[in-house]
């Protein structure tokens, strides 16, 4: 959790993806944190190019880094980062107080117009409220929950930070003078969603692999268990991949991400023709009357359940999405630094283009178990007029595990602003932290 009290002048720049003037909207004096979220609004309206903002806090004193993909001081990322706070601490007084240290947390917000292009799948999901490591959001007391302190925002403006041209990309420099003097940081926000989308991505990816394992312990199912190997085995492919093109290499076919892109691709095509399945399934059942769960579990086999082929079914196709994601996030990185004039971009076309289908398997699969959670259980057909202490007790039991179902899914979000943390540490190595809305 940040501790505003240690620094409650934390200084904010704003950055472009290319030369942009807009009028000047966000003046030198501090500022609240809700009346950044206001001014970001703004400026994504105002501007052509996204606009993203980024504040320098101090680092927590615990921090759960394992959640994060870590980077070293000689990554792109981190040396535009350490480049961005060098030619800002001369310049600014805020920039240079906050940043001495050498250790902060780096909070880079990107505009809800763009995170929307991105796909809302990426930053659906929040975390769990009783998760360990977060530090999202305004100052709270850890032992009674209360809000205790808000930063000021200190603007940093005039800032001409030293780039560099090829591989990542653009020179960083100040806007044109008569307008919001913005930081053309091209490679910076381009690297910073790229890292934090990954890290996302192989979050969702951890959290569906440990609910497989429980679910393939309980069915002892070899098809299914062999499905979940071949995805898995996906993964040493992708990460070398990843720190390769973040670190500005070029793929190679001896990596091999093709054949790891070949068995998601073919896990994908699997979702969808299940997908088609539970629908046509659905569509069998009589409308507006109750359905026995025998009836219910031909078609959906261990749905009353914790565990069952069919909960299988859909944390493989949450893995496969998962991984897909990573892949589509390398590709589009890829495609972007092979054009160092058309970076963002390219970034968010390659992203945009492979989101499509990736959003309307899971909005298929929402609406699967919408429809599901709202089906009617009819009691077991017997001779006799009442039924057994099991009976009731199963019964019970499928109803409430049919609701759940229903629990936390999103067919439609409203688009909102993309928050990605960055800690880096003294010796210019960074950790990226997974993507979240910026209320989070």
């Amino acid at each position: 959790m940040i501790d505003y009290r240690k620094a409650p002048n934390v200084p904010v720049w704003t950055l472009a993806t290319r030369d942009v003037q807009v009028p000047a909207v966000i003046g030198d004096g501090p500022m609240t944190a809700e009346r950044l979220s206001e001014l970001r609004s703004v400026l994504a309206v105002l501007a052509d190019q996204p606009i993203a903002t980024l504040e320098a806090h101090p680092l927590p004193d615990k921090l759960d880094r394992s959640r994060g993909i870590p980077l070293d001081a000689a990554s792109p990322l981190a040396q535009h980062l350490s480049q961005l706070i060098t030619e800002s601490a001369k310049t600014s007084a805020a920039a240079a107080k906050a940043t001495a240290s050498g250790e902060i947390l780096c909070r880079v917000v990107v505009p809800s117009r763009v995170a929307a292009e991105l796909g809302q799948g990426l930053v659906r999901w929040m975390e769990p409220k009783g998760a360990t490591g977060g530090f999202y959001g305004t100052l709270v007391n850890s032992a009674t929950g209360q809000i205790v302190a808000k930063p000021t925002l200190v603007p940093v403006s005039g800032v001409a930070a030293a780039g560099t041209v090829g591989g990542a990309g653009a020179t960083a420099g100040a806007a044109a003078a008569g307008g919001t003097v913005l930081t053309v940081a091209a490679p910076l926000v381009l690297m910073a969603v790229a890292v934090g989308v990954s890290a996302h991505a192989d979050r969702k990816r951890q959290q569906a692999i440990e609910h497989i394992t429980d679910l393939l312990e309980q069915l002892q199912a070899d098809k299914l268990d062999d499905e979940h190997s071949a995805l898995n085995g996906c993964r040493p492919a992708i990460d070398k991949a990843t720190a390769i093109l973040l670190d500005q290499g070029r793929l190679g076919v001896s990596l091999g991400l093709d054949s790891a892109v070949h068995t998601i691709d073919t896990a994908l095509s699997k979702a969808d023709i299940r997908l088609a399945r539970w629908r046509s399934a659905l569509d069998k059942l009589p409308a507006g009357e109750p359905v026995e769960i025998g009836t219910l579990s031909e078609a959906f086999p261990g749905v009353d359940e914790q565990g069952g082929t069919f909960r299988t079914h859909l944390e493989l196709t949450s893995l496969a999405i998962a991984l897909k994601r990573r892949v589509n996030v390398l590709q589009a990185v890829e495609r972007a630094q092979s054009e160092p004039d058309n970076l963002f971009e390219n970034f968010v076309r390659a992203l945009k283009d492979d989101e499509r289908r990736l959003e309307e398997l899971e909005k298929g699969i929402a609406g699967v178990l919408l429809r599901l959670s709202t089906v009617e259980l009819a009691r077991p057909s017997s001779k006799r007029p009442v039924l057994m202490n099991g009976e009731v007790d199963r019964l019970l039991r499928s109803a409430y595990q049919l609701r759940s179902l229903g629990d936390g899914v999103a067919l439609n979000g409203r688009p909102t602003d993309v928050a990605i943390e960055i800690a880096r540490d003294r010796d210019g190595s960074v950790v990226v932290f997974p993507a979240l809305p910026a209320e989070a």
